[in-house]
C-alpha cells in the first residue's frame, strides 16, 4: 500500500458499514471569533473519535442554511452540529433520520439535545458590574432580536437595570445584526445624543469593533467619558496575545467558552451515534455553560 500509494476508498467502504464517519458543522458566521472557537473545539473531539469534519458557513442566511443542510445530509454524514439562523426550520426536522445537536442558537422549547450559555446571567452580570461602578445612564447594542441568544441577553440587561431601579430607556437600547457597521453607526447615534451613556453593553465582538471605531471618530475617550463591554473574547495564543489585551484601553469582556461548548456538542453527538442514533434518555438534553466577565480597563467609574 505503501509503495503504490494506494488509499482505501472511503465512499465504497461507507456504502457497505452504512457510516461514513462524518459529521457536518453549520456556523452562521466564519469570521466571529466566538464561532472559530467552536469549530475548534469541535474539531479537536471530532477527531479523538475517529471522525471527520465537514464545515459550512451560512453567512446569516436562512436559504443558504438550508442547501448546506440538504448537501450534508446528501453526502450522508453521521450527524449534524448545528448554530441555526432560521430558528422556524428547527421545527421542521426534514433530517429526521441523522442526529443533530444544536449549539448556541436555541429555539424556546427545543427538546433535542442541544448546548448553550447562559446569556442571560452573562449580560445581567456585565450589566451588574457597570451599574456597581456607579453608572446610571447605560446603553445596550443588541443582536437580531429574532434570535434566543440576542433576546436572552437584552433581557439580561434589563433585568438588571430593573434590580438597581434604573429605567430602560428607549434612546439608550439599539438593535443591530451582529455586523461591525451596526455596532458602528449604532454607536454614532449613542455618542452624538444630547445627554449620551457614561456606559455601553455590546452584544458581539463584532459590533464591539464597530463601537470602538465610532467612539475614536467622535474623540470620546474610553473609558474616561464612556465605559464599554462587549462579548466573545479569541483565545489568546502561545504568548499570551488575544485582541481584547492588545487593544487600548484593553476591553472588558464576556468571554463565552466556545472552544469547550464545541468539544461538549461534538461529545454528546458521538455519543449518539454510538448508541445508534438513539438518545440517552436519562441525560439532560440541554447543557449549559457559563459565560465569564474579565475586567479590564475599558470599563473605569462614572465620570464625575
Amino acid at each position: 500500500m505503501k509503495a503504490l500509494n494506494y488509499h482505501p476508498d472511503e465512499v465504497a467502504r461507507s456504502l457497505r458499514v452504512k457510516k461514513t464517519t462524518t459529521i457536518g458543522v453549520v456556523i452562521p458566521d466564519f469570521s466571529s471569533s466566538f464561532f472559530v472557537e467552536v469549530v475548534r473545539g469541535v474539531e479537536d473531539a471530532a477527531r479523538s473519535s475517529g471522525y471527520s469534519v465537514l464545515l459550512c458557513n451560512s453567512n446569516d442566511d436562512p436559504q443558504q442554511e438550508q442547501r448546506h443542510l440538504r448537501v450534508l445530509l446528501s453526502r450522508r454524514v453521521d450527524g449534524i452540529l448545528l448554530a441555526s439562523t432560521d430558528l422556524y426550520s428547527i421545527g421542521q426536522q426534514f433530517w429526521s433520520n441523522t442526529p443533530v445537536v444544536l449549539f448556541d442558537r436555541i429555539p424556546n422549547g427545543y427538546q433535542g439535545p442541544a448546548v448553550a450559555i447562559d446569556n442571560v446571567q452573562a449580560a445581567y452580570s456585565a450589566t451588574k458590574y457597570l451599574v456597581d461602578l456607579g453608572h446610571r445612564s447605560l446603553a445596550f447594542i443588541a443582536g437580531r432580536l429574532d434570535l434566543p441568544t440576542a433576546s436572552d441577553r437584552a433581557e439580561g440587561f434589563r433585568k438588571a437595570l430593573e434590580h438597581a431601579h434604573l429605567p430602560l430607556r428607549g434612546e439608550y437600547f439599539k438593535r443591530g445584526d451582529y455586523h461591525p457597521q451596526s455596532g458602528y453607526q449604532n454607536g454614532l447615534e449613542l455618542l452624538k445624543l444630547p445627554h449620551p451613556p457614561t456606559a455601553i453593553l455590546c452584544s458581539n465582538g463584532m459590533m464591539t469593533l464597530g463601537l470602538l471605531r465610532a467612539i475614536a471618530e467622535t474623540h470620546v475617550l474610553c473609558p474616561d467619558e464612556v465605559s464599554v463591554i462587549g462579548f466573545d473574547e479569541p483565545a489568546p495564543d502561545a504568548n499570551g496575545f488575544s485582541l481584547s489585551t492588545l487593544l487600548k484601553p484593553e476591553l472588558t469582556v464576556v468571554a463565552q467558552p466556545g472552544y469547550e461548548m464545541g468539544q461538549r456538542a461534538a461529545q454528546m453527538l458521538v455519543k449518539t451515534l454510538s448508541h445508534n442514533g438513539s438518545e440517552d434518555e436519562g441525560e439532560n438534553k440541554l447543557f449549559t455553560f457559563q459565560a465569564e466577565l474579565r475586567v479590564r480597563k475599558s470599563a473605569a467609574p462614572r465620570p464625575q
